[in-house]
């Protein structure tokens, strides 16, 4: 059995937002491997949420970040972000995860929250171009299949909120989907981000 500190638990922690006694058992399962153990910590997120996905989040706050620019805000950005009890809406951990989430969509730009939120239509014509791409590259058609499932991952990755890596990697390195899954799993609670609202000086709305 590796010797895991406090130091190790705590550094685990700051990374995943998972309460201590999550971060001690994971590094325990993984002996001391704390690559490993953010695994863990993934899997198990996944697997609680999933238990919890039936329960309604009727509460939350609304995250907010401004950008600035020669001392003025020109960028603005509100997050939704939703749970089941007030009590988890008034912790630290929670408004801090809604409000590093509304700097990530400053700086990333998404365009939705989730892949269900791409409509049909413009998810169609995304394959067809990239599969356009593909053979204009003299790909063969046997293969097509597959590199336009890849690059479409891409696409998510690009414009779909909960796919991207969250921009301070320094904080917390992984998707703003693994960022909430892990603070649900923390927090106990169905956690999730509704919707979103980016505002730019000189972008005109659609």
């Amino acid at each position: 059995m590796a010797n895991i500190t406090a130091k190790d638990i705590q550094a685990l922690r700051q990374e995943t937002g998972t309460g201590m006694m999550d971060a001690k058992r994971a590094l325990q399962d993984a002996d001391g491997d704390i690559e490993k153990a953010k695994d863990l910590l993934r899997e198990r997120g996944l697997a609680a949420a999933s238990k919890r996905s039936e329960r309604t989040q009727t509460e939350g706050i609304i995250g907010s970040y401004l950008h600035m620019q020669s001392g003025r805000p020109v960028i603005g950005v509100l997050v939704e972000l939703a749970c089941e009890t007030d009590f988890v809406a008034k912790t630290e951990g929670f408004q801090e995860a809604a409000n590093d989430i509304a700097m990530h969509v400053a700086a990333a730009r998404p365009t939705w929250v989730d892949r269900e939120d791409v409509p049909a239509d413009v998810l169609d014509k995304e394959k067809e171009l990239i599969a356009a791409q593909a053979r204009n590259e003299g790909k063969p058609d046997n293969i097509i299949e597959r590199i336009v499932e890849g690059r479409i991952n891409s696409f998510f990755k690009d414009n779909v909120l909960n796919d991207q890596v969250f921009v301070r990697t320094e904080k917390f390195d992984g998707t703003i989907g693994e960022m909430v899954k892990g603070l649900a799993a923390s927090l106990g609670e169905n956690i999730s981000v509704n919707r979103f609202e980016r505002v730019q000086v000189g972008e005109s709305a659609e």
